[in-house]
């Protein structure tokens, strides 16, 4: 037997020795572990929080500005600062020159709430889940509306008597608003 022929009958051997390895841990491995359970219909609506920019997902609840003044000045200063200027957590108050968009160009523009974020009801999507850092999660609805109208009216967008809530907070029309450009593929070879 040549050398060749041996190194070919070799190969042969382990390629069906992985495969019938591979077929037999298959047929070994259970369709299921025994751990957990399938979670409940009220379990998954506790967790499905998500908030859409028309609002749709918002809390009961309501807050005004000088409410989330105090809930800010507790919670949220020692890592955004103040005012809102930022410390060892990002800016979040502050305008660009009338309110360019130009991030792409230029990048000593400013992204903050009033600066960059296209809905209202995104901000409160996200400090509804991710603030404040140390125990995400954890404000109240009420918290969360009064803090959003806090840092929208620190930002000039609302008046300092606004209230924030499931109808007003959707009608805010952010100064980046529109300014994204949509994507609107439908699939295909682009993978989206």
């Amino acid at each position: 037997m040549t050398r060749a022929t041996r190194c070919t009958l070799a190969l042969a051997l382990a390629t069906t020795t992985a495969l019938a390895a591979g077929t037999l841990a298959r047929a070994q491995t259970p369709a299921r572990y025994g751990l957990g359970r399938p979670a409940t219909p009220d379990e998954i609506r506790a967790r499905d929080i998500d908030v859409m920019p028309d609002g749709r997902g918002l809390p009961q609840g309501r807050g005004t500005v000088a409410e989330g003044a105090a809930v800010y000045a507790a919670k949220c200063a020692s890592c955004h600062g103040a005012n809102g200027e930022g410390a060892s957590a990002e800016r979040l108050v502050g305008r660009n020159d009338g309110d360019s968009f130009a991030f792409a160009t230029n990048p000593k523009l400013v992204r903050t709430v009033g600066s960059y974020w296209p809905y209202a009801s995104t901000l409160f999507d996200y400090t509804q889940r991710a603030m404040p850092f140390q125990r995400p999660g954890t404000l109240t609805p009420n918290e969360t509306y009064g803090l959003v109208a806090y840092l929208l009216f620190q930002n000039g967008i609302v008046k300092e008597d606004a209230v924030m809530d499931q109808a007003t907070l959707p009608k805010v029309v952010m100064p980046a608003h529109g300014k994204f450009v949509v994507d609107d593929r439908k699939g295909g070879r682009t993978v989206k």
